[in-house]
């Protein structure tokens, strides 16, 4: 599913870039003066758009190839100001990727482009001042669909908590509801299962002190009582016990159920794990994977477990939208994350990547401290 949005929207930005370079050729093809050069340049222009997508700097680096090489058109061929479509596309890209200052700067550069090319001061002075308007008009507008983006972004992530929020209630108070029924079942169930055990217990004992054959009902009900005093410890366990019922295997599987493009690798030798760290891996996995379905849009999530001789490491990456240059808040998760390593003696790094996206690596020893 994640691959099918980011497929649509790479052939969006194709489309995109492909309608303004047919509007841009069109009307350099009105002017017979149009050179193979001029061609070239507004193709280069037009086309630079449709990577706005490619990498965390790939807006400022569209924008600087589409300005150098329209400017570089209007320059040599002194055309009219339907020759500032593709650096126009480009402007508002990179104001919607949150650049303004480069946008305007590249705004400013285009227009001062077009000021040799008027034949009388005052064509000048109009068709700056239009190009002006036209690119004051572009920063605003992508600026106010970025904040109308994050707004959006905002909006799903508080129903996201609240959603959360609510699950977390509800599993509240199933475990206190569990509790409650453990209690009750301890109190009640055991001591009358205990008396019917005892009492069993000491009909056969007397019979056979006496030489009397035991009956076979008392013997019934000697085993029965047992076994059902067994089942029934089993059950208390089970109602007390809050460790998760899954593992990262299941957890990835989820996780791809639900839309994200996840797989798990798992290297090393894998063995049982003392239940403390068992129960860590498994909160880790759970709580980057939330994550990433949350922040890193539409991503692949490489999940890895790195099982070695003296510690294990868990490392949760994905491709998404995370920028070094902006390091996430810690929130509760991450935190919770991170206060789980700690109390193993273990290592933790979160944080985006160096070549985009978003990492979780979690350093967890063996030994006493698992």
């Amino acid at each position: 599913m994640s691959g099918n949005r980011v497929s649509r929207g790479r052939l969006a930005d194709v489309a995109f870039a492909v309608a303004v370079g047919v509007v841009a050729l069109t009307a350099a093809a009105f002017d017979a003066d149009t050179t193979t050069v001029d061609y070239a340049l507004i193709a280069v222009s037009s086309a630079a758009p449709a990577f706005h997508r490619a990498g965390p700097h790939a807006p400022q680096a569209v924008l600087a190839v589409s300005t150098v090489s329209g400017s570089a058109y209007v320059l040599h061929a002194h055309p009219g100001p339907a020759a500032s479509l593709p650096v126009f596309a480009a402007v508002l890209l990179a104001a919607r990727a949150g650049h303004r200052g480069y946008a305007a700067g590249a705004s400013g550069v285009f227009v001062a482009s077009y000021i040799p090319t008027g034949p009388t001061t005052h064509d000048v002075v109009e068709r700056t001042a239009l190009l002006a308007g036209w690119f004051l008009c572009a920063v605003v507008t992508g600026m106010a669909d970025r904040n109308w983006q994050a707004y959006l972004r905002q909006t799903e992530q508080r129903a996201l908590e609240a959603e959360r929020t609510r699950e977390e209630a509800a599993l509240r108070r199933a475990g206190e509801e569990r509790l409650r029924i453990a209690r009750e079942l301890h109190d009640s169930l055991t001591h009358s299962i205990s008396i019917v055990k005892l009492q069993a217990g000491v009909a056969v004992h007397l019979a056979r002190k006496r030489g009397e054959e035991v009956p076979p009902a008392l013997l019934a009900i000697q085993d029965a009582s047992s076994e059902a005093m067994r089942e029934l410890r089993s059950t208390l366990e089970v109602l007390r016990s809050d460790e998760p019922t899954g593992t990262p295997a299941l957890l990835v599987e989820r996780a791809c159920a639900a839309g994200l493009s996840a797989d798990l690798q798992v290297t090393g030798e894998a063995g049982p794990l003392p239940p403390t760290l068992d129960r860590a891996v498994y909160r880790i996995v759970q709580e980057a994977l939330t994550n990433a379905a949350r922040h890193a849009g539409a991503a692949k999530v490489q999940v890895r477990l790195a099982y070695e001789k003296d510690g294990l490491t868990v490392t949760v990456t994905d491709d998404g939208t995370a920028d070094p240059s902006r390091p996430p808040t810690p929130g509760v998760g991450l935190t919770g994350m991170r206060e789980r390593v700690t109390a193993l003696a273990g290592t933790l790094h979160a944080g985006p990547r160096a070549q985009g996206g978003f990492e979780v690596r979690a350093r967890l020893p063996l030994g006493e401290a698992g």
